[in-house]
């Protein structure tokens, strides 16, 4: 694979990292704000949020955790995010209220780690 595009793959996967923290920022944040204040409901609780997150999510883990277990064979990292993904997509079929928090909160904390794996797994392999 060449290193312009093995460069890319490790920037994505450095963006999906920082998404998920995105990611779980607005969770925690919509809960306290929304929760605690009763502020920001309509925004940060609208679910078009969660809609384009998880398909934003599933566009870069697909991107960059399926290459790289094609790469490199190992498939902890495609296992661990696809578990991550599969949580996400939980919490937007079940709605707002507390599953939905829990559901995304390990999701995006297993599809970040999923990417740190890959970055690691990676540069083994380069």
């Amino acid at each position: 694979m060449s290193n312009a595009l093995l460069a890319l793959r490790a920037r994505l996967d450095r963006f999906g990292v920082i998404l998920s923290g995105l990611c779980l920022l607005h969770c925690v944040a919509g809960v306290f704000l929304v929760g605690m204040f009763g502020i920001g409901g309509a925004v940060l609780l609208d679910p078009d949020w969660h809609r384009w997150g998880l398909a934003f999510a599933l566009v870069i883990g697909a991107l960059t955790i399926g290459l790289g277990a094609l790469r490199h064979g190992r498939f902890l990292p495609l296992a661990v995010g696809g578990t991550g993904l599969a949580l996400m997509g939980g919490a937007v079929a079940v709605g707002h209220g507390d599953e939905e928090v829990v559901l995304t909160v390990i999701g995006v904390v297993l599809v970040a780690v999923a990417h740190v794996i890959n970055i690691r797994t990676n540069s083994c392999h380069s």
